[in-house]
C-alpha cells in the first residue's frame, strides 16, 4: 500500500504542473505589422506564418502584397517569422530578422524580402560544409545592406544577445500554439486557411465576401 503522504505529494506535484504556464508569456504579441497598424473590427486581418528560407513562403509573398495594396486600408497584415526545423539555416535567418528589427524597425520587411531573393544559397545542400560562423557572417553582411553599415558591430553582437534568441524561439512557439506545422500558413480573422497556396485571385475570393458582409 502506498504511503498516504507520498500520494499527497504526487497529487500536489501534478496539480502544480497543470497550473503552471507551459511557455513564458512575451511582453508583446508576436508578429510584425506590414506598413499600417491593425484596425481591429474595421479591417480583415491576415496573419502569415512565413519561413525566410522556405521557397513556398517566398512564392506566396508577392500575391499577398498585391492583395494588401489592392485593399488599401481594408486589409491588415501581420507576418510571423517561423523557423521550420527541416530548413537548416532558418532559425539563424529568423534571428537575423529579430536583430534587424531591434536595431532598425523599418528594416524587417526589406530584410525578409532579401532573404526571399537570396534564400537559395542558405538551403541545406549549399551550406552543408559551412560552419555556423560563416553563415552568420554572410547573413550579417546581407542584413547590413538594409539595416545600415553603421550597425555592423551591434548586429554581430545581436547573435550573442539572449533576447534575440528568445524572440526567435517565441516566434516558433507561437506558430506551434496556433497549430502551424508548415509554411506558409495563413489565418484570416483568426481562422486558419486550409489552402497554403494562395494566389492573388484566391485572396480576392476570400476577402471580397468578408468586406461585403462587413458593409451589410
Amino acid at each position: 500500500m502506498m504511503n498516504p503522504l507520498l500520494c499527497l505529494m504526487i497529487l500536489f506535484l501534478c496539480f502544480s504542473l497543470c497550473k503552471s504556464q507551459l511557455h513564458p508569456i512575451p511582453a508583446k504579441i508576436d508578429g510584425f505589422v506590414y506598413k499600417k497598424p491593425i484596425v481591429w473590427g474595421e479591417s480583415v486581418v491576415v496573419e502569415a506564418f512565413l519561413d525566410p528560407v522556405c521557397s513556398d513562403s517566398r512564392d506566396s509573398w508577392l500575391p499577398l502584397k498585391q492583395a494588401f495594396d489592392y485593399y488599401s486600408g481594408q486589409l491588415s497584415l501581420v507576418v510571423h517569422p517561423v523557423p521550420m526545423p527541416y530548413h537548416s539555416n532558418s532559425f539563424t535567418a529568423c534571428r537575423s530578422l529579430h536583430i534587424a528589427n531591434k536595431l532598425n524597425s523599418s528594416s524587417f520587411y526589406p530584410l525578409l524580402e532579401l532573404f526571399f531573393k537570396t534564400q537559395g544559397k542558405y538551403y541545406s545542400a549549399p551550406t552543408y560544409g559551412l560552419s555556423r560562423a560563416i553563415i552568420v557572417a554572410d547573413m550579417t553582411k546581407l542584413a547590413l545592406t538594409v539595416v545600415g553599415e553603421s550597425f555592423s558591430t551591434a548586429f554581430q553582437s545581436g547573435f550573442n544577445d539572449s533576447s534575440t534568441d528568445r524572440a526567435a524561439r517565441i516566434s516558433f512557439k507561437y506558430g506551434c500554439s496556433r497549430g502551424v506545422a508548415g509554411t506558409p500558413s495563413f489565418f484570416v480573422n483568426g481562422m486558419p486557411l486550409s489552402n497554403s497556396t494562395v494566389d492573388y485571385n484566391t485572396w480576392k475570393s476570400i476577402v471580397d465576401p468578408l468586406l461585403s458582409k462587413n458593409k451589410n
